[in-house]
């Protein structure tokens, strides 16, 4: 028994997406609204062990945070001010947090399993589904549905690098169709700790409305095997109420939401918005990214949320237009100070 079956249920937590749920937006979170569990951005077993050394990587932000955990990292191998070091930044008023690593590398995957327990991470997520080409044609990602039995070789060791912490796997449905046997079945049997099903198949992407009964399937499953492994629906969440709804309508123990949290750092709460508010909050988001990110992430990568914050109120087509023509933090905070 873990932490993860002593959650209250059902439960929500937010998806691990890439330049979406990072330290930045992460911090939102837990100043609007936190949700009941929290997951990093994916990262590269294969990438923080590749390279000991690279000079031409820019410092990281002098943050005391952020130095701290740079020097565990460099403890374990990672080489010094490695960018990728900045998806593991995280704070303890995220708690529970879990780290997300993909890897088809048994030896990079009980490393990172490794880094993520020294630091101080609640749980170690494996990606086995994330649909992307440069992801899947490592064979890492959904493509490792493909590959069961290196699945299992991985899973087994992230287990002996974590050791007493909790293990868990985020999967799809199925690769080219749904066909959750046998592939649930053998993530079952290495007695993982939480498992959330993504309700699509990778050739579906997210082109199909998600498949939930598959979700009911995965804990009739679990059930009829006997496992205490927490059964997480994901997919198609759009509000609280909707993700409590699914739980309760498919069986899963907590829903995990994605897209759904764009703009919205007040998903978890009761709150609407204002367009001060949201304004306010954007610029925020915009400011945390620049502290944390900017020497290392293009801040265009700031406008997939500007359509998601700029929304439901009258002139927010002209702020939009307005802050997507910006090129860096400084122009993009004096459009949001002119609308505010």
């Amino acid at each position: 028994m873990t932490w993860w079956n002593n959650l209250p249920k059902p439960y929500l937590a937010v998806a691990p997406m890439a330049d979406v749920t990072d330290i930045a937006f992460r911090t939102l979170f837990v100043q609007y609204g936190k949700p009941d569990v929290v997951w990093t951005e994916f990262v590269s077993a294969d990438g923080l062990f590749l390279a000991r050394h690279n000079p031409s990587w820019k410092p990281l932000p002098n943050i005391p945070r952020v130095q701290e955990i740079a020097e565990i990292c460099y403890r374990n191998g990672v080489a010094k001010d490695h960018p990728l070091i900045l998806d593991l930044v995280y704070y303890d008023t995220e708690r529970p947090i879990v780290v997300q690593f993909f890897s088809t590398d048994p030896d990079r995957m009980r490393s990172a399993a490794k880094l993520g327990r020294e630091l101080g991470y609640d749980g170690i997520d494996l990606n086995m589904g994330c649909p992307a080409d440069v992801i899947c044609s490592q064979g890492a990602g959904a493509a490792m549905i493909k590959t069961p039995e290196r699945a299992r070789e991985v899973i087994r060791a992230a287990k002996e690098g974590a050791e007493n912490v909790p293990v868990s796997v985020k999967t799809r449905i199925g690769y080219h169709a749904p066909d959750l046997e046998p592939w649930v079945t053998n993530l079952l049997s290495c007695n993982i700790d939480a498992l959330t099903i993504h309700a699509r198949t990778r050739k579906d992407m997210s082109r199909v409305p998600a498949r939930w009964e598959f979700v009911k399937q995965t804990v009739s499953i679990r059930d009829s095997l006997g496992y205490s492994t927490s059964i997480i629906g994901n997919g198609d969440v759009v509000s609280v109420a909707d993700g409590l709804s699914k739980c309760s309508e498919y069986g899963s123990d907590g829903a995990m939401v994605g897209r759904g949290i764009f703009g919205n750092p007040w998903f978890f709460t009761s709150h609407i918005p204002t367009q001060p508010e949201r304004l306010q909050a954007l610029r925020e988001h915009g400011d945390l990214f620049n502290d944390y990110l900017g020497n290392h992430k293009s801040f265009a990568l700031m406008k997939k949320h500007v359509k998601a914050y700029i929304q439901g109120f009258d002139g927010a087509k002209e702020v939009r237009e307005a802050l997507m023509e910006t090129e860096d933090h400084t122009s993009f905070t004096k459009v949001i100070e002119h609308f505010m």
